[in-house]
C-alpha cells in the first residue's frame, strides 16, 4: 500500500513543507509541497539537505535502540536495552544525585533546531536545576537583548524586493546558511536594481551580488558602525522628524559619535574612509532600508553588543522603524508562547540564586532578565525565559571538573554536539569524563554520544511532528506533522523528559499524553487544532506596522515603546543602571604577539550541505565536500607556500588543526575555517573519537569567563590571533576516504567550483 502523506524537513530551522510517499509504513521518497510554507517550490530547488531526509531516516548507522554503556567512557562497548528500563535507570539515577548534591547538580546542554526545547526546560524547571547549557550567549541572544534594550521588544527585519530601497547584510551568508525564503528574496532584490551592502571580510556569493562590499578586519565591526552613524549624523542624513518624536538621547549620541569619524574607522576596519562615506550615504538616502545581521556579529566577542546597538540606533535614526520593507516590532503569540509551557515561575528563588557567574554577568541573568522584563510586560509583552537566563557554558564545564562553587555531576546533551560545536573542545572533554551521568538524545552516535553512559534515539523530522515559534518573540509559527510513528525503539525528546517527570514526581505537570496533544492545546487559544495548522503549516497573520502610534486604550495617547522612557532609547537607560556603557563605543580586540600569530582566524563559516556538526556520515551530502577548508587569499597563500588542496596546520593559542587550503576571495591577513568537522568514517569507534582532535575548529577556540565581554560573557570566535603553515598532506583523515569519495563523482576536484554552479537566480 502507498500513500501521499503531509510532513516536514528539519534538516534546518526552517521546516519545510514535504510530501512523503509512504510504502507499508516507510517513506520511500519525499518532494517539496507548494501547497503549505513556504509555498514555493523553487524556493527548495537551491537546498542540498532535504533531498536526504530519507538517507538519515534509514541510515544504517542510526540510533535505533537505547543503548547503556560498558566499561570506560569511549571504549566502544554497549548494552542494548529497553526505553522503559534506560528511563528508570536514568531517573532512579538523577533522584539520587539530586539527593546527595541538589537539584543544581544536572545540566543540560542544547544547540541547533533539531530538539524542542520547552519540554526539557519544563522539566528542568520543576527539577530545580538552572544550568542550561545553549549558544544563546553568541547566537540570537544578543540581538533580542540589544534590541530589546533599545525598542522595548525583539524587532524582525523585512526584506521586501518591491518596496525596500537599501539593504545590509552584516556578518551572514544566507548563499550557504539559508536557502529559505529569505535568501531567495534577497536574490531578487540585489537583480533588480536594489542597493546591497555587504559586510563581510569574505567575497561570499552573497557579498558577490553586492553594489557594496566592505571587506572589514575581523571583530572591527562597531568600529564600521560608529562611522556610519557618525556620517549620517553629522551631515544630517537622518530623520530629525522621527528622532525628536520619537528617541531620546540623540545629544548624547552626536557628542558620542563626534570622534568616530570615517577616517578613524577606516584605519581601524581596514577599508577606505570613502567605502565608510558611500555606504552610509546610500542607506541613509533609501526609504525603507533594512539591516539583515548574523551570528558573524554574535561571535566577535567585546564589540557584539556595541555593534548589535549601533544597528539598532542605525535603523532608529533613519526613521526604518516598523515600516513594511524595513523592519517590523515583534508581537506576542496570539497562541501559547513558549515560556508559558517552559513553567520558568516554578523555579524557585533559591535555585535562581545558584546560576552560576551571576555576581559577574550583568544581564544574562535571573536577575538581568527581571530588569528588562519589567519594562516589557507593561504592555503584556513577555520575553522568552529559559533562553535569556541560560548558564555560561565555561563555568559549567569547570563545575563539572572541580566541584565549584557546586558539584555538576550530570549532563543531557539535546540536539547537539559540544565536543564539536563549544568552544574549548579540551575542557569539554575532561568536563564529560568526569560526570556521573552522561544522557545524549541522538539520531547518531556521535563524537559527544560516544561518551556518554546511556544513548537514547531521537525520533527523526518524518517521526515526529515538528513546530517552530522563534521562541515566542514574534506571532508566528511554523511546521507540520509526522510522516510516519517513530521507527524502531525511536522516541521524541517530549516523551523523554515526560517520561523522567512522570518518574521523578512531575505527573500533575505533564497532562499530554503525546507532544501532538500539547500541540493541539497550544493553538487552543486561536481556535485552531493541530490537524487544522498542520494543513496550512504556517500561521503568521499579516503584519501591522508603525504599532508604536496606535492609541493605548487604557490613556488614548500613542502607544509608544516598551523601554523605561517610553521611546527608542539611543542612549540606554537600562545599561547605564546596569553599569555598562549607556552608548556603544569600540573596544580593541585582545592584544596577541604579532610575529608569533600574524594572521586573524574566522571559525563559524558554514557551507552547504552540513549544518554544524551533522550529516559528516551522509555519504549523498559528503561526497559533495568531503574535506575541511580552510580559506585564504592569494596573498596569504604565497605567503605561507601554499597552493589550492595543500594540508595546511592552523594554530592559535588555544589548540591546532589541520585543513586543506581553499584559495578564495577573501581579505589578505584572514584564514575562515569551517567547524564542526569530525569523521564518522574511520571505522572503530575510538578511532573516530580520536578523529575531533584533528580538523576541529573549536579545539582552536576558547570560553573562557574572565576574559568574555562582561554584559552576556559572549566569547570571540572571530578575529581570533592565529598562523598558518604547510602540513603532511596524510595529516588530514579525510584524505584517506577522498581516493573512494572521488570515484563515485569526479567533480570533487573542482568542489569549489561545484558551489558556484548553484545558480542563484534559480
Amino acid at each position: 500500500m502507498s500513500e501521499a502523506v503531509r510532513t516536514n524537513c528539519r534538516l534546518c530551522g526552517y521546516l519545510c513543507a514535504l510530501t512523503a510517499q509512504v510504502e507499508d509504513g516507510r517513506v520511500v521518497s519525499v518532494e517539496p509541497d507548494p501547497t503549505r510554507y513556504p509555498y514555493d517550490a523553487s524556493i527548495m530547488k537551491g537546498c542540498r539537505r532535504w533531498r536526504a531526509n530519507v538517507e538519515i531516516l534509514n541510515h544504517p548507522q542510526r540510533m535505533n535502540v537505547p543503548l547503556k554503556r560498558l566499561g570506560a567512557r569511549g571504549e566502544g562497548r554497549w548494552q542494548e536495552i529497553p526505553w522503559e528500563q534506560a528511563l528508570d535507570e536514568i531517573a532512579e539515577r538523577l533522584a539520587k544525585l539530586k539527593q546527595r548534591f541538589g537539584a543544581e547538580t544536572v545540566a543540560t546542554s542544547i544547540g541547533g533546531p533539531h530538539a524542542t526545547y520547552w519540554p526539557m526546560h519544563r522539566f528542568l524547571n520543576l527539577f530545580g536545576s538552572p544550568n542550561n547549557v545553549g549558544i544563546g550567549q553568541i547566537c540570537w541572544n544578543p540581538a533580542i537583548w540589544m534590541n530589546t534594550l533599545t525598542f522595548g521588544w525583539p524587532i524582525d527585519n523585512d526584506l521586501d524586493p518591491g518596496r525596500t530601497s537599501c539593504a545590509i547584510v552584516w556578518g551572514t551568508n544566507p548563499a550557504e546558511s539559508d536557502n529559505s525564503l529569505f535568501w531567495r528574496s534577497l536574490v531578487k532584490f540585489a537583480h533588480g536594481g536594489g542597493t546591497l551592502i555587504v559586510v563581510d571580510p569574505r567575497r561570499t556569493r552573497t557579498a558577490s551580488m553586492a553594489k557594496h562590499w566592505l571587506a572589514i578586519k575581523p571583530a572591527t565591526d562597531s568600529a564600521l558602525a560608529l562611522g556610519l552613524l557618525h556620517v549620517i549624523v553629522f551631515e544630517q542624513l537622518y530623520d530629525a522628524a522621527f528622532v525628536g518624536e520619537w528617541c531620546t538621547g540623540f545629544a548624547e549620541l552626536r557628542e558620542h559619535l563626534r570622534e568616530y569619524t570615517p577616517q578613524r574607522c577606516a584605519e581601524i576596519t581596514g577599508l577606505e574612509p570613502s567605502q565608510i562615506v558611500e555606504a552610509a550615504r546610500a542607506f541613509a538616502a533609501a526609504r525603507p532600508s533594512t539591516v539583515i545581521s548574523g551570528r558573524g556579529i554574535d561571535q566577535i566577542g567585546v564589540n557584539s553588543i556595541a555593534t548589535h546597538r549601533c544597528l539598532a540606533i542605525l535603523k532608529a535614526i533613519t526613521g526604518n522603524v516598523d515600516i513594511a520593507g524595513a523592519n517590523h516590532l515583534g508581537e506576542m503569540p496570539d497562541f501559547t508562547p513558549e515560556t508559558d509551557l517552559e513553567l520558568s515561575e516554578r523555579l524557585s528563588e533559591e535555585q535562581k540564586k545558584k546560576q552560576l557567574g551571576r555576581s559577574e554577568i550583568l544581564l544574562q541573568t535571573y536577575a538581568g532578565y527581571r530588569h528588562v522584563a519589567g519594562n516589557t510586560q507593561k504592555s503584556g509583552k513577555r520575553l522568552p525565559h529559559r533562553y535569556l537566563t541560560s548558564a555560561h557554558p565555561n563555568l559549567v564545564w569547570r563545575a563539572m571538573i572541580t566541584g565549584k562553587p557546586y558539584p555538576i555531576r550530570s549532563l543531557f546533551v539535546m540536539g547537539c554536539n559540544p565536543l564539536l560545536t563549544q568552544a574549548d573542545t579540551h575542557l569539554i572533554y575532561e568536563a564529560l569524563c568526569s560526570l556521573d551521568l552522561l544522557v545524549v538524545l541522538e539520531y547518531f552516535k556521535t563524537p559527544t554520544a560516544m561518551l556518554a553512559d546511556y544513548i537514547l534515539p531521537s525520533a527523526g523530522g518524518l517521526e515526529r511532528s515538528l513546530l517552530q515559534t522563534n521562541a515566542g518573540v514574534a506571532n508566528i509559527a511554523y511546521g507540520g506533522p509526522a510522516a510516519i510513528p517513530p521507527r524502531f525503539d525511536r522516541h521524541t525528546d517530549f516523551a523523554v523528559w515526560r517520561g523522567l517527570g512522570m518518574r521523578l514526581g512531575q505527573a500533575a505537570d505533564w497532562p499530554w499524553e503525546t507532544f501532538d496533544a500539547a500541540l493541539n492545546d497550544v493553538f487552543h487559544s486561536i481556535g485552531l487544532t493541530w490537524d487544522e495548522f498542520c494543513a496550512m503549516g504556517l500561521y503568521a497573520p499579516d503584519y501591522q506596522y508603525e504599532k508604536y502610534r496606535a492609541p493605548n486604550p487604557a490613556t488614548g495617547l500613542p502607544t509608544g515603546f516598551s523601554t523605561p522612557s517610553g521611546k527608542i532609547e539611543l542612549r540606554s537607560q537600562v545599561l547605564a543602571e546596569l553599569g555598562y556603557e549607556a552608548l556603544p563605543s569600540y573596544r580593541p580586540p585582545h592584544a596577541a604577539n604579532p610575529s608569533q600569530f600574524p594572521l586573524e582566524l574566522i571559525t563559524g563559516a558554514r557551507f552547504q550541505p552540513f549544518y554544524a556538526s551533522s550529516f559528516r556520515q551522509i555519504e549523498s551530502l559528503r561526497k559533495t565536500h568531503p574535506h575541511p577548508w580552510a580559506e585564504m587569499s592569494v596573498e596569504t597563500a604565497a605567503q605561507i607556500g601554499a597552493r589550492e588542496g595543500d594540508a595546511v596546520l592552523v594554530e592559535t593559542a588555544s589548540g591546532r588543526g589541520t585543513f586543506l587550503a581553499h584559495i578564495a576571495k577573501i581579505r589578505p591577513g584572514v584564514v575562515s575555517v569551517e567547524y564542526g568537522w569530525w569523521f564518522p568514517e574511520q571505522g572503530r569507534e575510538s578511532d573516530v573519537l580520536e578523529s575531533i582532535w584533528n580538523s576541529n575548529a573549536n579545539c582552536l577556540t576558547n570560553a573562557n569567563f574572565e576574559n568574555c565581554e562582561p554584559l552576556l560573557r559572549q566569547w570571540t570566535y572571530n578575529g581570533l590571533p592565529c598562523r598558518v603553515t604547510l602540513a603532511a598532506r596524510n595529516s588530514l583523515p579525510s584524505e584517506q576516504t577522498r581516493e573512494g569519495l572521488a570515484a563515485k563523482d569526479g567533480s570533487l576536484e573542482h568542489d569549489g567550483d561545484l558551489r558556484e554552479k548553484v545558480d542563484v537566480a534559480d
